[in-house]
């Protein structure tokens, strides 16, 4: 069988984990056979989309600059990536973490934090994503090893459970308030330390978290994955429960074009995976 149509059995223990704090460490979900294929796929994309961006000098950027190179949806232009991005592989671990039987692409990234790149400022993921359900998720893999040194993620644990917070995105504010707020709730903040290449950490679409600085001279290399449950539908507009915002308006054009608040969270470029 392809190695990426191969599926990952999970530990009950990972799971009951991740559903209690938000969030998990996983070992090898890419094993060292494979991890160098899919960092050669990305980082040739990430090359090819970097010629038609415009960065700033790094002490002419905001706090969100500084923080990370992204860039989105690699899989759209190119197929042999595609192939691991849309895989039954990393797909089965997304869905027995959040208990579901199938689950759609969001979108993918790369986050590459330069050579002592900012923080990544406290957040949730989820402010962005116009759906209607608590069943999302990120995988995020290193596609070296990485060190904590280099920004690997510090998770607000037992947030997964808050829900939407209102119109923060990620930003200096989103920083300030976030992490006060868990210290005035006492959430525990954990990081999972140093990372091999093809590790993962996965956490809920309402997970808290940040990262600090990278503060070695190395390119700190990073992919990351969101599925949603399948049959999710997008968020009414006006919505009951206050939760639109213009992150989600933006989200809604870009990651799932010709979907209408209401409707089902399925278009083109959401493939179900699962």
């Amino acid at each position: 069988m392809n190695y990426l149509d191969t599926t990952i059995a999970l530990a009950a223990s990972d799971i009951e984990y991740y559903r209690t704090n938000g969030h998990v460490k996983l070992s090898q979900v890419c094993d060292a056979a494979h991890i160098g294929e899919f960092r050669e796929q990305v980082n040739a994309s990430v090359e090819e989309r970097k010629r038609n961006i415009a960065l700033l000098p790094f002490d002419q950027r905001d706090t969100y600059g500084k923080a990370f190179l992204q860039i989105m949806n690699l899989w759209v232009e190119n197929p042999a990536l595609a192939k691991w991005v849309l895989s039954k592989r990393f797909a089965s671990v997304a869905a027995q973490l959040m208990g579901v039987d199938h689950v759609r692409i969001y979108h993918d990234q790369a986050l590459f934090k330069e050579p002592h790149g900012g923080i990544t400022p406290w957040h949730q993921d989820q402010h962005y994503w116009p759906l209607v359900t608590d069943n999302c998720i990120t995988m995020w893999m290193p596609l070296m090893d990485i060190t904590t040194a280099m920004g690997t993620l510090n998770f607000a644990s037992g947030t997964s459970s808050v829900g939407y917070l209102g119109d923060m995105p990620i930003s200096d504010d989103s920083e300030a308030y976030l992490s006060n707020m868990c210290k005035e709730r006492g959430f525990d903040i954990v990081n999972h330390g140093d990372m091999s290449a093809g590790d993962a950490t996965f956490h809920s679409g309402w997970c808290l978290h940040g990262a600090p600085g990278n503060q070695t001279d190395t390119l700190r290399e990073v992919m990351t994955i969101i599925w949603y449950e399948d049959n999710t539908r997008v968020i009414e507009k006006p919505d009951p429960k206050n939760r639109w915002n213009k992150s989600r308006e933006n989200d809604l054009a870009t990651w799932l074009p010709g979907c209408k608040p209401g409707e089902l969270a399925a278009s083109p470029i959401n493939p179900k995976v699962l």
